[in-house]
C-alpha cells in the first residue's frame, strides 16, 4: 500500500460474505461448525492470510456488535441526551482480547484491522438518513454534538489500542456515497464532518496508521474531499457503481485503493473470473491497490465457484506484481 516493491499483494476479503451464501455453502461441503459469524475462521478454512477485525461498536461493549445499523431513535437534543448513557461503551475488554493477535502482527504472522464509525454513519445510525438531512439544516447544533462526542470516544479508543498495538490499518464506517455520488453537498461535508476527521486522523498519522474510509457506491467525486482531511485510502471502488479505479489512479496518484473486483462475475465460471482480473492488472502494478470482491460474495455463487475464485485469485496476486 505504500507504493514499494512486494513478492505478492495480500490474498483478502474485506467483506467476507452473505449470510446466504454461507447457509448455501453448508449444503455445499461447508463444516457447518463454521458459522456466518466466524468470518476469520471461515477465511482460514478458504486459506485465505491471516488477519482479524475488532469492530468497535458505539453501542455495545463488543467487536461483533449485532446491529451497527439501528435507525431513528433520535429526533432531537433530548432525545440524544436521553440515550447518551447507553452509548460509547467501555471496550476495555474488547481491546485486551486483542492481545493474541497483536501478538501475531509483531511476529509478522498476521494482519490486526480496527474499524471505527464515522461522521456520518454515526448521526445517520442514530437519525435516520431522511432526519440527518434535515437535522444538518434545522438542528445543526445536536449534528456537531453527536459528532463531537464520538471524535472524543473515537480518540479515547485510539489511545486504548496503541497500548495493545499499532493496527496495520484502520477503516471509518461511512457510506456517505450510493450509486450517484455523495449523498451530502461538499458543503455540507465542510462543515459537518470534516473538522472532526481532521483531529481524527492527525492522531492516526501519529501513530503511523493507514487510514482508510469505507463507503459503498460510487467513491469519484468524494475522494478529493476526503484526502483534504487526511484520508489514505477508500474501498471499495463497487463496479455496479461505475467506480473506475485506473481513472482515480490518474487523477490522485497516491490514493491507496481496495476492492474493485466486480462480485457478480464470480459465478460465470474461470473465463469470466480470470477476465475480471485482467481488467485489475494494470491497477495492481501500479501500486497502492489490493484487489478484492467489490462487496460481499453473493449467493450466487457455490463453494466449488468461490474456491475456483480463490486459486485464481492467489495466481494473480504473485503475477501481477512481477
Amino acid at each position: 500500500m505504500n507504493f514499494q516493491p512486494v513478492d505478492r499483494l495480500p490474498v483478502w476479503e474485506w467483506a467476507m460474505w452473505w449470510d446466504k451464501s454461507i447457509a448455501r455453502w453448508h449444503n455445499e461441503g461447508l463444516p457447518r461448525e463454521l458459522k456466518h459469524s466466524q468470518v476469520f475462521e471461515i477465511a482460514q478454512y478458504f486459506g485465505l492470510d491471516p488477519y482479524q477485525q475488532f469492530w468497535f461498536s458505539t453501542t455495545q461493549a463488543t467487536i461483533a456488535a449485532t446491529q451497527h445499523h439501528t435507525e431513528g431513535v433520535v429526533a432531537s437534543m433530548d432525545d440524544y441526551l436521553r440515550i447518551l448513557p447507553n452509548l460509547f461503551p467501555d471496550h476495555s475488554a474488547s481491546i485486551a482480547g486483542m492481545q493474541p493477535w497483536a501478538a501475531r502482527q509483531a511476529r509478522g504472522e498476521a494482519v490486526v484491522w480496527v474499524t471505527l464509525e464515522g461522521f456520518f454513519w454515526f448521526p445517520r445510525t442514530l437519525m435516520d438518513f431522511e432526519r440527518l438531512s434535515y437535522a444538518y439544516y434545522d438542528e445543526p447544533e445536536l449534528v456537531h454534538r453527536i459528532n463531537q462526542d464520538l471524535l472524543d470516544f473515537n480518540l479515547r479508543l485510539l489511545e486504548q489500542i496503541a497500548q495493545s498495538c499499532v493496527p496495520t490499518f484502520m477503516t471509518i464506517a461511512e457510506d456517505v456515497s450510493y450509486n450517484n455520488g455523495p449523498m451530502i453537498s461538499k458543503a455540507t461535508f465542510e462543515e459537518f464532518l470534516a473538522p472532526y476527521y481532521r483531529k481524527l486522523l492527525a492522531r492516526a498519522k501519529e501513530l503511523n496508521l493507514l487510514t482508510i474510509v469505507d463507503t459503498d457506491g460510487d467513491v469519484t467525486m468524494l475522494v478529493p474531499w476526503l484526502q483534504a482531511v487526511g484520508v489514505d485510502g477508500v474501498l471499495p471502488l463497487e463496479r455496479q457503481a461505475g467506480v473506475d479505479g485506473m481513472r482515480l489512479r490518474q487523477l490522485y496518484p497516491d490514493l491507496k485503493m481496495v476492492g474493485h473486483y466486480n462480485k457478480l462475475v464470480m459465478h460465470k465460471g474461470e473465463a469470466a473470473i480470470r477476465a475480471e482480473f485482467e481488467r485489475l492488472v494494470p491497477l495492481m502494478k501500479t501500486g497502492g491497490f489490493i484487489p478484492s470482491v467489490d462487496h460481499q460474495t453473493p449467493p450466487a455463487v457455490s463453494m466449488e465457484e468461490y474456491r475456483l475464485y480463490v486459486r485464481i485469485l492467489k495466481e494473480y496476486m504473485t503475477a501481477a506484481v512481477r
